[in-house]
């Protein structure tokens, strides 16, 4: 099923998105534990695509890192922040620089059931640390459903979809890890905070 979306209602959906990131975020600075956390399904970005986003408060215009991916896209990080809630957050923004129209990969959400059965998502996401031997996972709530962007299935060519993943926070000494994404390239990843 192909849905479209007037720039008006894209714009709308990038805000909404990047509200309750926000939201999310800022409710995890309690310090409480982490499995109380539910995202809004509000929170799922168009599955078209979106429009431009500007970098958000706190985030650099110059990317982290840059992972290519099959297709033309391309995952810009633009900031990998540790909260004091005991997770850290990384804000991103897929874009498809090809000609075509981007269909994701099933490929990204992971290969756990439990995730899977939440839709497509970006739960394939894990974090290394090479010196401590540990990988995280991306978070989910108490429903089983992933911290992190869900519900794109596709980018228009040319255009951008703000992504957001969080992930348990390793341990505070711990500031490089290695950012790993299905069908991407991997890439060292600076977690600042």
């Amino acid at each position: 099923m192909s849905m479209r979306f007037t720039a008006k209602a894209r714009r709308g959906m990038v805000a909404m998105t990047i509200a309750v990131g926000l939201a999310v975020g800022v409710a995890g600075c309690g310090g409480g534990d982490t499995d109380d956390k539910k995202p809004d399904a509000s929170a799922s970005a168009s599955k078209r695509g979106g429009s431009q986003a500007s970098p958000q408060e706190g985030q650099s215009a110059e990317p982290l890192a840059e992972l290519r991916g099959p297709d033309g896209l391309t995952l810009k990080i633009t900031s990998a922040q540790r909260d004091p809630g005991g997770f850290v957050t990384i804000n991103a923004q897929l874009k498809n620089d090809g000609s075509k129209d981007a269909v994701l990969s099933s490929q990204l959400t992971g290969n756990e059931t439990e995730i899977m059965k939440n839709g497509q998502s970006f739960g394939g996401a894990t974090l290394v640390d090479s010196k401590a031997k540990k990988r995280y996972y991306v978070l989910r709530d108490t429903d089983g459903r992933p911290l992190t962007t869900t519900g794109v299935q596709s980018v228009r060519a040319g255009d951008t979809v703000p992504v957001f993943l969080q992930f348990p926070a390793p341990p505070t000494g711990t500031t490089e890890v290695s950012f790993q994404l299905p069908t991407f390239a991997s890439a060292p990843l600076q977690i600042s905070g």
